[in-house]
């Protein structure tokens, strides 16, 4: 019977000091930092750099966020069963020559880390569904309506991309978003 209390024993100290450990200390890799949800608080200001930092177990709750550069795919090797992914399907555009096109492109993004606080806050984890792609979407089929097909496919390539960075920047940019750099990949007739 004493070999059964101490294997209990055993357990029950391994799971205490498991739970307790593991909520006492917030680990951040490289490329990332973490932000705190108090619950006397709400989301607090600070955010956490990479590395090693304690958290009050229990009361608070961390949240890591990738800061390196995101590649928003546009294209027809995406599926949105997972809303929350980082890509979309190719977006059917209307040009100024009332020509359908079909768009695929790179969004490179980058979250500003001072601002991550306050995008979790004001948008929540799944900014990339409220946010991101709606905005993309939209701005994409706008700025295609300002140039013809041919334009588009051939002589202003560089230009539609860098109205679009443009468009999407102004959008973003207050969200605490950085938009890197706009590519498109394929433009064909729908």
């Amino acid at each position: 019977m004493s070999q059964n209390s101490d294997s209990i024993d055993k357990m029950m100290y391994s799971f205490v000091v498991e739970d307790v450990l593991k909520g006492v200390f917030v680990y951040v890799p490289p490329g990332y930092v973490a932000c705190v949800y108090d619950l006397g608080r709400g989301v607090l200001k600070k955010v956490y750099a990479p590395g090693l930092h304690l958290k009050i177990p229990f009361w608070q709750k961390a949240k890591l966020f990738n800061t390196q550069t995101l590649e928003y795919a546009i294209s027809k090797d995406v599926t949105l069963e997972n809303p929350r992914a980082l890509g979309d399907v190719p977006i059917t555009c209307v040009t100024s020559d009332d020509k359908n096109i079909r768009v695929e492109a790179t969004v490179l993004l980058r979250l500003n880390v001072h601002q991550i606080p306050a995008i979790w806050q004001a948008i929540g984890e799944d900014f990339v569904e409220k946010i991101v792609r709606p905005t993309i979407q939209s701005r994409a089929r706008m700025v295609a309506s300002r140039y013809s097909a041919s334009e588009i496919t051939q002589t202003k390539r560089e230009e539609v991309e860098d109205n679009l960075k443009a468009e999407l920047e102004r959008i973003f940019s207050p969200r605490g978003i950085h938009v890197e750099n706009v590519l498109l990949s394929e433009v064909c007739h729908a």
